[in-house]
């Protein structure tokens, strides 16, 4: 095991480096006001401050499953499990899952990977291309784990989404083998000009589908979510009850008094899509004229571009960069065996335009 490089980058750097390393939301978007008026009223009533049930308490509950059933994806309060976060999600379903063989994608998010060798899970990488991961190897895997990890939606780090082809493909897989997937969907509603139908949604009895409002409202909140049929919901609370009993009360009361007003959460998700929107373009637009050895495909939606310069080692030039005062994450990062690579993520959310650009010549100056 080792700590993520992402996050001892955010420890090591200083405000006067430009960072394109982590998956920060930008920031200015934070509905601070509207956070702030709902939090004065939920501490009208002192039971916010009282302990809590292990499952998350039942209206916030109720405001999630109702989200799934309006997306045709028939869900009831009973299906989700409130989680400090996704990342603790993953941690409980991967705790369930301990010491079993896991197909995963390559490369792929580094803090699901992390989680994975914790709880001493063979991960089985297999190939992603632009619309997907590669189906003929995806069954060869699963055929035998039984047990998968995909981000259909804006992959982190790949920035990919997966075609509907592919998602129905993979959903009779997982039917032919009854196994399970985890559909991680953090991103999901980030996207530039449609949403995706989740995977999961032809899977309701042999998937564990992952949400946050980390990336879509505020990430210190520390709320997450997993969709699960009853029964393995019943199968994970052991495991939540053993880490923390249940996540943050007050958290929990604040999105849910934030949440009554469907309008004003629409809104707010339209604002980070478009801003999202105009910041990837003009990093893609930026990279092609600065850095034109750089090879990508522009990203539907989430906040992340990927790509690969020409026979370089990007560890090694994140290391020359750093000095240069800007950093991102090599794609080294997001393998199962940390292979050389010639790869980048850059996120581009948290940035601002003069940034980008900036930024993007000190890497050219770095090479």
């Amino acid at each position: 095991m080792k700590r993520s490089f992402i996050r001892e980058i955010l420890e090591s750097i200083d405000e006067q480096t430009i960072s394109f390393a982590g998956g920060l939301p930008n920031e200015k978007l934070f509905p601070v006001e509207d956070l702030k008026n709902v939090t004065q009223k939920i501490f009208d009533n002192p039971k916010v401050l009282q302990y809590s049930v292990s499952n998350g308490i039942k209206p916030l509950r109720e405001k999630i499953a109702q989200q799934y059933s309006n997306e045709g994806f028939p869900t009831k309060a009973e299906n989700i499990l409130i989680t400090t976060g996704s990342q603790q999600a993953m941690y409980i379903i991967a705790k369930y899952f301990e010491l079993k063989d896991i197909t995963v994608e390559e490369p792929s998010y580094l803090g699901a990977m992390n989680i994975f060798k914790l709880n001493k899970l063979k991960m089985q990488g297999v190939k992603l291309e632009e619309d997907g991961i590669i189906i003929d190897a995806f069954e060869k895997s699963f055929e035998k784990t039984k047990l998968a990890y995909l981000i259909p939606d804006f992959q982190n780090p790949f920035s990919s989404t997966y075609s509907q082809d592919k998602r129905e493909q993979i959903a009779k897989i997982v039917q032919k083998y009854n196994g399970i997937l985890i559909e991680d969907s953090p991103y999901s509603e980030l996207y530039f000009d449609k949403k995706n139908k989740s995977i999961s949604k032809e899977l309701p009895q042999n998937s564990f589908h992952l949400g946050s409002f980390s990336k879509t409202l505020a990430p210190s909140l520390r709320i997450g979510w997993i969709r699960a049929s009853e029964t393995l919901i019943r199968s994970i609370m052991i495991i939540k009850e053993s880490i923390d009993l249940h996540s943050c009360g007050i958290s929990q009361h604040i999105l849910d008094e934030y949440l009554k007003d469907e309008n004003r959460y629409k809104m707010h998700l339209q604002t980070i899509r478009n801003d999202y929107k105009t910041k990837m373009n003009f990093f893609a637009q930026t990279l092609e004229e600065v850095l034109p050895e750089f090879t990508f495909t522009k990203p539907k939606g989430g906040m992340f571009l990927y790509g690969k310069f020409n026979d370089l080692d990007s560890f090694e030039l994140v290391q020359r960069c750093m000095k240069n005062r800007v950093v991102f994450v090599p794609g080294s990062e997001f393998y199962i065996d940390n292979r050389k690579t010639s790869e980048v993520r850059f996120n581009y959310s948290h940035t601002n335009i003069e940034d980008i650009k900036r930024g993007l010549e000190l890497v050219k100056a770095s090479l």
